[in-house]
């Protein structure tokens, strides 16, 4: 049987490109609890940009004070990425970040009529107007310029279409449409986007957040319909549930959509466990793509998959991320999986009997202890083991 696809996805296009934005300064350093100092946050600039990220949102220049200092920090290091800042719709903010030197602002103010009338209680026109002269001087002054929509999800979407409208009429660059609430699902998602798009012709940025756990497919969707910049921060670092998870997004364009891929991979664990550190909010064992469970195997099925070729249980190699496979010794190991450790790493041979023999003390011993074992527990079940054979003998 013949498979023929169907239209071949903008993405996949020669010259085609999508752009990633990282907001881990600004939206991640938002979540609750969480500070990073300015050294920190000079250091995650530099692994971003060691990355190859296109794009970092450095911070608020009109906090002023250490926050603002650490942006202009930011901005002379010599980095190739983007330096961004994030203003309000507002003149005086954009002065503030023109002080820092940032070559992008992100000009910011909600479209959806409940933030309209009760966050800002105003009227739709004042939106449009504020957002045109934001728009208009910050152009004026030759800075790249990305619109802000927050809680587009939740917009009108005739008046989103006239905002955005309004905003490339004013010389915007790109559209960011902030699910700022995460009330998208991978459905909605592409609508919107494909319907954006189409009627207004604007660079559109996916910015996800994971309230009902679906910021990654939210943003891979919104890129299939056409967006072709995706915001992120390390870990999905985010108010209340969190962002759209850097190492997630690239990860899955790479290997769910074939994108070819331009960034430094390896260095994900490493950053994952750095802003895990400085956030102080611990990294899951189970995060994926840089977990330290992701590459860990048990179950004898899988063990000795994996054990013959990585890709039965593995999509891509753990070393891609700064990983290492984990072949772990447990109830649910089988005797290849035995048999290969204790060759590989304890340069003891196990013939078949001697597996099976030992593998029934190791369920044994893991079930008491709930968990699989570690290698002294391993080495004292052998070594009981062969003090019983010799008395046999």
């Amino acid at each position: 049987m013949t498979w023929t696809p169907m239209n071949r996805d903008w993405f996949l296009e020669e010259g085609a490109k999508v752009n990633i934005v990282d907001t881990t300064l600004r939206d991640g350093e938002q979540t609750a609890g969480v500070v990073f100092t300015n050294e920190e946050k000079l250091q995650i600039a530099r692994y971003l940009d060691r990355i190859g990220i296109d794009q970092i949102e450095a911070g608020i220049p009109v906090m002023g004070g250490s926050e603002k200092e650490c942006i202009k920090q930011i901005v002379n290091m010599g980095l190739n990425a983007s330096i961004m800042a994030w203003n309000r719709a507002v003149i005086a903010d954009i002065k503030e970040s023109l002080d820092c030197g940032v070559d992008a602002v992100a000009i910011s103010i909600s479209t959806s009529d409940i933030h309209i009338q009760h966050k800002l209680q105003t009227t739709r026109e004042d939106v449009l107007n504020r957002m045109a002269d934001a728009v208009k001087f910050a152009k004026d002054n030759n800075l790249y310029v990305s619109v802000n929509a927050e809680d587009a999800s939740r917009s009108e979407l005739d008046f989103l279409t006239e905002f955005a409208l309004v905003a490339k009429h004013n010389g915007a660059d790109r559209l960011r449409f902030c699910d700022t609430v995460g009330t998208l699902n991978p459905l909605t998602a592409y609508r919107y986007i494909k319907t954006l798009i189409g009627a207004v012709g604007l660079n559109i940025e996916m910015h996800t957040h994971n309230d009902f756990g679906m910021a990654t497919a939210n943003a891979l969707a919104g890129i299939y319909a056409g967006a072709n910049y995706v915001g992120v921060t390390v870990n999905g670092l985010g108010e209340r549930a969190g962002n759209a998870c850097l190492q997630e997004v690239i990860m899955g364009l790479k290997y769910l959509m074939q994108v070819n891929s331009t960034y430094d991979t390896t260095l994900f664990r490493e950053v994952a466990q750095y802003v895990a550190q400085a956030s102080g909010r611990d990294l899951p064992v189970c995060k994926p793509i840089v977990g330290s469970n992701i590459f860990a195997h048990e179950s004898g099925i899988h063990g000795d998959g994996v054990l013959k070729n990585p890709l039965t249980y593995e999509v891509f190699s753990p070393e891609e991320v700064g990983l290492e496979r984990q072949i772990v010794i447990g109830k649910h190991s089988g005797t290849a999986a035995v048999k290969s450790k204790f060759t590989k790493e304890y340069g003891i041979e196990l013939n078949e009997e001697e597996a099976r023999d030992i593998l029934a003390r190791v369920r044994e011993m893991s079930i008491k202890a709930k968990r699989s074992l570690f290698d002294k527990e391993l080495m004292y079940i052998y070594e009981e083991y062969q003090k019983e054979k010799l008395k046999k003998y």
